[in-house]
Formats: C-alpha cells, structure tokens, sequence
C-alpha cells in the first residue's frame, strides 16, 4: 500500500528498531510508496513512510538489469574509497546537502524471507544504500 511521505525531522532524527518477520506489510508498503514516487526517487526507509523500523528499499543496478531491492536490518560491514558529494532527500526540504560516502561497500542484512545475506556493491547502488542506511540511523544528511 502506498504509504504518506513523512517530513517531520524530528521522527526522522530518531533511531530505527530491528526489524522482525512481522514487518513484512511495512517492507511491501515501503516498496510500493518507492515505485510510486520513481520519477524523482531511487531510494526509501521505512522511516520515511512513518514506520521506525530497520527497512530499506532501492533501485539497484548493480546487475544487468535494474530491480527493486528490499534490506531488513542493513548493516555496513566494511567501506572503502571514502570520497564527498551532495544528495537530495524526499523527505527533507531544500537543495542538495554536502555528504561523505564510499565507493565500496559490503553490506549484512535479511532478506524478507527473513535469511541473513552479504553482498558488496560499488557506486551508485553503495551511495543509495548508504543513504537509506543513514536514515535507519537517524542520520540526516
């Protein structure tokens, strides 16, 4: 279900909690408000749809083909290649904000069948992840 964009900066600047297998609706309701909002919008965490929770989605095009892909309990394992940029938010008012983020990553996290996988990305696909990341964390770019 396509959720509200949640703006408040201050429910945002909170931590999110472990995501559980009874968390497969927001991780669903996550993906379809992303795919909704796609023109202007790579990536989301759940705290965006009001929901402080682990979750993120994002278009990945690390393979051949670019898919949506869902993370529960995200975690960055190991970076490299630390370099500064800007990034935009849905969820945040204004420009561009000034950031730091790494060219590699290898990300843990759940699949929403709930199995523990390891995967490293590099790029475009690391900078999003990394963002949606920081929001879980309560970081605001």
């Amino acid at each position: 279900m396509i959720k509200e964009l949640m703006h408040d900066q201050i429910f945002l600047a909170g931590k999110s909690e472990i995501a559980t297998k009874d968390d497969i609706q927001t991780a669903q309701d996550l993906l379809d408000t992303l795919i909704e909002h796609r023109e202007g919008c790579v990536g989301m965490a759940a705290n965006m749809i009001g929901v402080r929770k682990r979750i993120i989605a994002f278009l990945d095009e690390s393979g051949r083909t670019p898919t949506y892909t869902v993370m529960l309990n995200p975690e960055i394992i190991k970076a490299e290649g630390a370099y500064d940029t800007e990034e935009s938010c849905l969820s945040l008012l204004g420009g561009p904000r000034k950031c730091k983020r790494y060219k590699s990553i290898k990300v843990r996290y759940q699949t929403v069948e709930m199995q523990t996988r390891i995967k490293t990305y590099t790029g475009w696909t690391a900078q999003i992840i990394q963002h949606e990341i920081d929001h879980c964390n309560g970081v605001l770019i």
